[in-house]
């Protein structure tokens, strides 16, 4: 089994979804974190609080900076993760693209360094 990281990346500047359509994906969300966890692959996976709420370390000359906001300006940011364990990449593509439709929303899936077993 390999563990990847589903990234849910959203939309930077727009209105947050209507609490109908939100309500919908979030059922959603729940039946595939239900399935998810019934096959053994959930690792675990949380939604972010928006970039404005980030605090960036950098490291400069022995010295740490702290500055508020996010890391880098996009046209969007990360919105919410998921880690899975699943056999290979065509697995993770399944559930990647489960995702996407569920939130309608792009999803970038990648393996965690160390391969199987991680």
């Amino acid at each position: 089994m390999t563990r990847y990281l589903l990234s849910i990346h959203q939309p930077q500047g727009e209105l947050p979804p209507e609490p109908e359509f939100l309500a919908g994906v979030m059922r959603q969300l729940g039946e595939l974190r239900d399935e998810l966890a019934s096959t053994g692959s959930w690792v675990f996976g949380q939604g972010l609080h928006g970039p404005e709420t980030a605090t960036v370390l950098r490291p400069r000359d022995g010295e740490v900076l702290i500055t508020d906001g996010p890391f880098v300006e996009g046209k969007e940011y990360l919105g919410g993760i998921t880690i899975i364990d699943v056999p290979d990449l065509d697995a993770a593509l399944h559930w990647g693209r489960r995702y996407a439709l569920a939130t309608t929303l792009p999803i970038e899936v990648r393996p965690f360094q160390g391969g199987a077993g991680n």
